[in-house]
């Protein structure tokens, strides 16, 4: 049995800090990066479920087999998904499309990735939709985690991407599932709400078992239907923000099975201060190293406002 199976595509991206370029594209996306994530904190039987391009498949199926990431069903698209990534001195970020690869249709799913313990839907740009996980909720058992980045985007005038989700839509999605978690930006998307523990809230409401908001450096809010759990952030310097949020997922998730949330939220944050000091998916991170961090957090320090 998996532990946890990803869906959605890898990217390859380049991206552009005040710290770092990128030489050419470099492996990310939410899926690959969440799938890591948890491999290298000690996860067991991980697989990715997704589709990418002839140019860019070989080397994607080495940099998954390196850290022991099964591909049960990889989709040869006609292009590779990626974006353009460019951040301000604030953290806030454009992106613009380079590639977009194809569609995962619920036949993409073998059977025994449907007995998954948990199953991450963790899309890029549109390649699943509600009635895919429609589908995998009435034909799998697993706890189902949303990270919704990839189904509130679109692609707005030239190429660049844009937010947008009907409340009606927002509202199927939380209650499908039983985790969601957007970040601060996608939260406001999804609910309307600017203040983050009311649309954890919503979430919530709308029926999800537990709704996520990722603040970045702020921490983070756990809504359960009990109340909510602060999660402060390991301070740290970002270099590169990208995929810290899929980091914190998949060591979220690498807990969750079995450690209370509090527990699940703090190692999660501090694995993601971890992926922000480097660029790409070549980071090292260890269990002990997180653990580590996580000593160093203080949970009574939690300022949403900064």
């Amino acid at each position: 049995m998996y532990d946890l199976v990803a869906i959605g595509n890898p990217v390859y991206d380049e991206i552009i800090t005040p710290h770092i370029r990128t030489e050419g594209r470099v492996l990310s996306g939410s899926s690959t990066n969440a799938c890591l994530a948890a491999r290298k904190l000690g996860m067991g039987k991980v697989a990715l479920i997704g589709c990418v391009g002839e140019d860019y498949k070989n080397a994607f199926k080495v940099h998954m087999a390196r850290y022991g990431v099964e591909l049960p069903r990889i989709k040869t698209s006609e292009n590779t998904g990626g974006f353009r990534l460019i951040y301000n001195e604030r953290g806030d970020r454009t992106l613009d499309v380079l590639g977009i690869a194809g569609k995962i249709l619920p036949d993409d799913v073998p059977e025994e990735c449907l007995d998954a313990k948990v199953i991450l839907i963790a899309p890029i740009l549109q390649e699943v939709d509600l009635a895919f996980i429609r589908f995998l909720r009435e034909n799998s058992r697993a706890t189902l985690f949303l990270d919704p980045q990839g189904v509130v985007r679109e692609i707005g005038e030239g190429g660049r991407i844009v937010e947008s989700c009907e409340r009606s839509l927002a509202e199927n999605f939380a209650r499908t599932v039983d985790i969601i978690k957007p970040n601060e930006h996608e939260s406001v998307v999804l609910t309307g709400f600017e203040n983050p523990y009311t649309s954890a809230r919503q979430l919530v409401e709308w029926g999800a078992k537990i709704g996520i908001v990722t603040l970045a450096e702020r921490g983070s809010i756990i809504r359960r239907e009990r109340g909510s759990i602060t999660v402060p952030a390991y301070k740290t310097l970002a270099k590169d923000p990208t995929g810290a949020g899929d980091t914190y997922a998949g060591a979220f998730i690498r807990m969750y099975l079995n450690q209370p949330l509090l527990t699940c939220g703090l190692f999660a944050s501090a694995a993601a201060s971890i992926k922000v000091e480097y660029t790409g998916p070549d980071f090292p991170l260890t269990y002990d190293a997180v653990t580590e961090r996580v000593r160093k957090i203080d949970p009574t320090q939690f300022n949403p406002q900064g």
